[in-house]
């Protein structure tokens, strides 16, 4: 009972105040003190569009099977528990392009 009805408040709490409430804006305005700086800002706002490069770059055919793209995902996943994600994108990139050249040299 304890759970719902904590469940039930979160949910509550979240429509009441509403989703910008948990955006990272209004979360560093409540926490001034050790909200990040405004070049750790910047360098987070780049890696969250090196995310979406990754995304872009591993699921660029949606109603084929790429080999290509399932060894790029695959790749990314682990490349990401130890890398950035722009160092992930730049070095999937450049195995993307040397995976097609291969392909395209062995057709």
């Amino acid at each position: 009972m304890r759970i719902i009805t904590l469940v039930l408040t979160l949910v509550w709490f979240s429509v009441a105040v509403g989703q910008d409430a948990f955006s990272y804006d209004a979360i560093a305005k409540r926490h001034p003190a050790t909200s990040l700086g405004t070049e750790a800002v910047s360098d987070a706002k780049m890696q969250g569009e090196c995310l979406v490069g990754l995304k872009n770059l591993n699921f660029q055919k949606r109603s084929d099977f790429d080999p290509v793209a399932e060894w790029t995902n695959y790749r990314s996943l682990s490349l990401l528990e130890q890398y950035p994600p722009c160092h992930v994108l730049i070095m999937m990139e450049i195995a993307r392009a040397e995976l097609l050249k291969q392909e395209a040299e062995e057709s």
